[in-house]
């Protein structure tokens, strides 16, 4: 029975995705170390250190179906790894003949590392692909908003105006950076694994560099200048770009789930019957989206350290630390294509309110755009007395109830150099946006590059 949430046939609804447990499952681990003796059988056939019939047989005979995995378990728990077990039913399947050229020359972490190397890649391009869907969500969402006023809020409080088109794209930028650093994350990660049982590949004399050049052909990975069986560097630059991947999508999931509560209600989740509801309170429509966006990306961000500190490997082969990667790096690729899967729901559902926003930004009577009054003000009174002045009229207005407009019209000062028509054109949110808008057309731009 599943321990972990995320792995059960009802909790992992919820966490992670089918694609993600397919493509990191045991399963896939299985059937990617039989890829990978099968592509060493290949390569070794080709460069003529083994026969070239035998090739043939073991590929036909690596298939995780036809394993017996209760006498994998059984060796497993017998000699500490799973390849052992492995390459004698490979060798039994493939038959007498072809089966005494499995495994020639290679050591148990060669299979595991490359074969989680594979899941990685698998797992990378799943986040990809739903990444990419939520920018262009986003995009779409910045650019019909990008004029839509509301209020911007610092300490929770209402600050200045900004346009829902500028809060979706300070969502977006961060992951459009996500996007650009794929390619050095995949080049750091996606190495093969081949060593041999030190590292040197004495086993394979002087052709352990003509077989890891053309078993990286087989596998589509590149070649890695030395093997890493203790420098762990690619994986964890992996999971550490899932980990701030995570940190982007929880800055989106926390924003939207704070307008969404009642008394701002300026967007919802995307609607469906019964979703986020309330086994007791018919009305409620919960933020479910956000919170397993928050829940999944904690969930990475404590299995980052984990894989940061398997980094500390003892000598040729790391006695303890390798195996922690395995209990952290699958679940933070599940867990992660969980929280972007949650997040591009969002994205591409989400529900805007214009009129609710324009509401909360009016709902302190002009008071948000007071550094824009006192900015106006400064080249009559000066700035100083400008920001007296402003504050004055902030205080009465508080205090009686008042727009700002009409506390500064009780200003004496004000009144005697401005009419109620100058200070309404000051007091007017959409006049006071600064760059919002340049700068979401400059994340627009940038996004339209990956469209």
């Amino acid at each position: 029975m599943p321990v972990n949430p995320a792995d059960g046939a009802v909790l992992g609804a919820l966490y992670g995705t089918d694609a993600m447990r397919a493509a990191m499952g045991e399963h896939a681990f299985l059937q990617r170390m039989l890829d990978v003796e099968a592509a060493l059988a290949r390569a070794q056939a080709r460069l003529g250190i083994i026969p070239a019939e035998a090739a043939p047989v073991i590929t036909a005979a690596a298939d995780a179906s036809k394993l017996d995995l209760t006498a994998m378990a059984a060796a497993t728990r017998n000699t500490g790894y799973p390849v052992v077990g492995l390459v004698k039913q490979l060798s039994a399947l493939a038959g007498p003949d072809a089966g005494r050229w499995t495994h020639w020359g290679a050591t148990t972490q060669d299979i595991m590392d490359t074969a989680l190397v594979l899941q990685i890649r698998d797992g990378l391009a799943l986040i990809e692909s739903d990444l990419r869907a939520t920018c262009a969500a986003l995009a779409a969402q910045a650019s019909v908003h990008r004029d839509t006023v509301m209020a911007g809020r610092t300490h929770l409080q209402h600050a200045l105006p900004v346009t829902f088109g500028y809060k979706v794209a300070v969502w977006l930028a961060p992951l459009l950076n996500a996007v650009e650093r794929l390619p050095a994350v995949r080049e750091a990660a996606l190495r093969l694994s081949f060593g041999g049982a030190a590292g040197t590949l004495a086993s394979l004399g002087d052709q352990g560099l003509a077989v890891t050049r053309e078993l990286a052909k087989e596998l589509n990975l590149a070649a890695a200048e030395i093997p890493w069986h203790v420098a762990r560097d690619g994986l964890a630059e992996a999971v550490c770009w899932l980990g701030i991947l995570c940190g982007s999508l929880s800055k989106l999931a926390t924003d939207f789930m704070l307008m969404m509560q009642t008394e701002l209600g300026e967007v919802n989740e995307p609607h469906v019957r019964g979703r986020g509801g309330s086994s007791t309170m018919p009305q409620k429509r919960n933020p479910i989206a956000c919170e397993y966006v928050l829940s999944q990306s904690r969930g990475v961000h404590a299995l980052v350290p984990q894989v940061l500190g398997a980094m500390a490997q003892d000598f040729e082969r790391g006695t303890g630390p390798w195996q922690t990667e395995l209990l952290a790096v699958p679940q933070a690729f599940l867990l992660a294509h969980g929280a972007i899967a949650q997040a591009r729901f969002i994205a591409e559902g989400m529900v805007v309110d214009p009129a609710r926003m324009r509401r909360n930004l009016d709902a302190t009577g002009g008071l948000i755009v007071s550094e824009a009054v006192m900015m106006g003000l400064a080249p009559v009174f000066g700035r100083g007395e400008s920001h007296h002045i402003v504050n004055d009229a902030c205080d009465l207005a508080l205090a009686e109830g008042l727009t700002l407009t009409q506390a500064l019209l009780r200003d004496a000062r004000v009144a005697a150099k401005l009419d109620e028509a100058a200070i309404a054109r000051m007091t007017d949110p959409a006049a006071y946006l600064g760059s919002a808008g340049a700068f979401v057309d400059q994340v627009l731009a940038r996004a339209a590059l990956f469209s």
